[in-house]
């Protein structure tokens, strides 16, 4: 094993679509349940031998080739702690694991923000049941027949539970209607720098450590790494995920922007709005429409980018210009025209000053996700659920995913300028008690920015599932499928 690099026995073990995605237009969760133990542990030893037609091989880091990726299925595993106890991993591995994993994502809903209506006793089957969730099986590919084949031979071995298919929607957006995927982790030794089709070099953001997602490996702190889970075959180069079946409110959302525009409108503040004055640039086809072009101003002050991706830090720069690509080449310093409290930098604030001052680089997440539900027309309104099936793969759950969830989506301690507001398009907002200030500029002073609050925001997301899952490597899969007991 290496320090900071991957080498090539390294990257035949670790899963794939941890370090970078498929690509692939489909996906399925399948929500397993160990129902024969010996039936599991043979199904496991033969994924990962991939020698046996009648079960899907272990999809590991080798990239898929351009080639064959319309055709390509992958297949990977994550274990909860429940479902490692069902394999019967022993008592003292078992305690190896941090709290959080043990505990499981419905014993940790303070944490996420997960209450009211997101609180895991209104979660539907299986996961009102969070003991039978025992592995969460994720199938990609690029048609519906690779994702039932694979569903055919995993319930050959598992008790299928549960499923979620999810798509790709057009352009790389969500629901909500913006480019989604703009800013993931880069992994020093893992990726070169890449270029453009016309040769230019691509601009990226900084390289994270690979101790960001896998255990074992130096993290951007020095001299400190994660605990790895023993027995070490099993834990190194393993990494945690937060599956999260997400419900998003798309009507909701889009009355919001209308309602907050007009109100804007009546106070005598929407032509002082930061960002309303390069709009037209934005969406040009909008010119004529000033309430359409101060919705998608809110719309990217709430998010910290305009829905077509492009950064309110950037949001000057015409869509001619070859500098108008959706970038990741900006930081927030004090003059920043993007809001501290915005969904973006609430996530990564980057090199920006925040409570946490260790923390700027330290609690990134690989995100993967894709929509799930019927498609959306926003002019045809319907009761339909629509959503986002998310994952958040880090190296700790805790230092990461609930640090990000609790301290800066639903508390807002990064600042103190949004300490006591939450997340305006994922926080556990209630309209009683929320508020979210919007960026001004000055009324006598057009250079000069001040803070406009508005209240009521509902709540945008619900959660209606999930799981704190383990992904072993290869290595580590074959562990379990030679225990005994």
């Amino acid at each position: 094993m290496t320090g900071d690099h991957l080498v090539e026995d390294e990257i035949g073990i670790v899963q794939g679509n941890i370090l970078r995605g498929y690509k692939l237009p489909l996906v399925r969760h399948l929500v397993l349940e160990v129902g024969n133990l010996k039936a599991a542990r043979a199904f496991l030893a033969a994924a990962v031998a991939g020698d046996d037609p009648d079960v899907p091989q272990i999809t590991t880091e080798q990239p898929i080739s351009p080639d064959t990726a319309k055709a390509a299925v992958t297949f990977n595993l994550g274990f909860t702690w429940q479902g490692l106890k069902a394999l019967k991993l022993g008592d003292a591995e078992l305690k190896s694991f941090p709290t959080e994993f043990i505990e499981g994502m419905t014993r940790r809903a303070a944490k996420l923000g997960d209450f009211g209506d997101s609180d895991p006793r209104n979660w539907p089957s299986p996961y009102h049941q969070p003991g039978r969730v025992h592995v969460i099986a994720s199938v990609y590919a690029g048609d519906k027949a690779g994702l039932d084949r694979v569903q055919s031979q995993v319930a050959q071995a598992f008790d299928v539970i549960g499923f979620h298919n999810g798509y790709s929607l057009p352009d790389g957006k969500v629901y909500f209607g913006y480019r989604d995927g703009m800013s993931q982790p880069r992994f020093q030794g893992f990726h070169g720098r890449t270029r453009s089709p016309e040769g230019h070099r691509r601009i990226e953001e900084p390289e994270d450590a690979l101790g960001t997602v896998l255990l074992g490996k130096p993290t951007r702190l020095r001299d400190l790494e994660f605990a790895i889970p023993q027995p070490d075959v099993l834990g190194r180069l393993g990494t945690f995920n937060a599956f999260r079946v997400l419900q998003q409110d798309c009507f909701g959302f889009e009355d919001f922007l209308t309602s907050t525009a007009r109100l804007l409108q009546e106070q005598g503040v929407d032509q002082r709005l930061v960002g309303r004055e390069h709009a037209e640039l934005i969406y040009p086809d909008m010119k004529d429409n000033p309430l359409a072009l101060l919705r998608e101003t809110i719309a990217a002050q709430l998010c910290g980018r305009w829905r077509d991706g492009t950064p309110m830090q950037l949001a000057g720069v015409p869509k001619s210009s070859p500098d108008a690509k959706p970038s990741n080449q900006f930081d927030y310093g004090p003059d920043a025209v993007c809001p501290v409290g915005s969904h973006i930098r609430r996530n990564n604030p980057r090199g920006g000053q925040v409570v946490q001052r260790i923390a700027n680089f330290t609690r990134r997440l690989v995100r993967r996700g894709m929509s799930y539900g019927d498609r959306l027309d926003l002019d045809h309104r319907d009761t339909k659920e629509r959503g986002l099936l998310g994952n958040f793969i880090g190296a700790s759950l805790g230092a990461q995913f609930e640090a990000v969830m609790c301290d800066w989506l639903n508390l807002g301690l990064n600042s103190p300028e949004i300490t006591g507001s939450n997340d305006p398009l994922l926080g556990a907002n209630t309209v009683e008690t929320s508020w979210f200030d919007l960026n001004l500029w000055a009324k006598d002073d057009p250079k000069t920015m001040t803070k406009h609050r508005i209240h009521g925001l509902p709540r945008f997301v619900t959660t209606r599932g999930g799981a704190y899952t383990f992904l072993p490597t290869i290595a580590g899969i074959r562990y379990l499928a030679g225990l005994r007991g």
